[in-house]
């Protein structure tokens, strides 16, 4: 579960949050002045967030390494005939029959 809270809250009741995202694996979103600020998420989740943040930075590496030497507008429209490519095979495979 989500929950907003305001930065007073959260600093008046630290231990009882801590243990919502410890055992119940909660995520506390904490606001000063209404906006969000910083998220109080499970250690495990975050673990999981840093190792995909890694392979998108190595993938956003080597995709600017690969079109380096392309225009940005030619690049960026190459991207999307391919993306467009890949969602319509996408949608076009029928669905396979699940056998209970």
């Amino acid at each position: 579960m989500i929950t907003d809270t305001n930065v007073v809250i959260f600093r008046r009741n630290l231990v009882e949050m801590l243990d919502r995202v410890q055992f119940r694996r909660d995520t506390i979103v904490i606001k000063k002045g209404g906006e969000p600020v910083a998220a109080l998420i499970d250690a495990r989740l975050f673990e999981r967030i840093r190792r995909m943040r890694v392979r998108f930075d190595a993938l956003a590496g080597r995709l600017a390494r690969g079109y380096a030497n392309v225009a940005e507008q030619e690049g960026l429209a190459e991207i999307d005939r391919i993306a467009a490519k890949v969602r319509g095979e996408a949608h076009s495979k029928p669905e396979r029959s699940r056998k209970g």
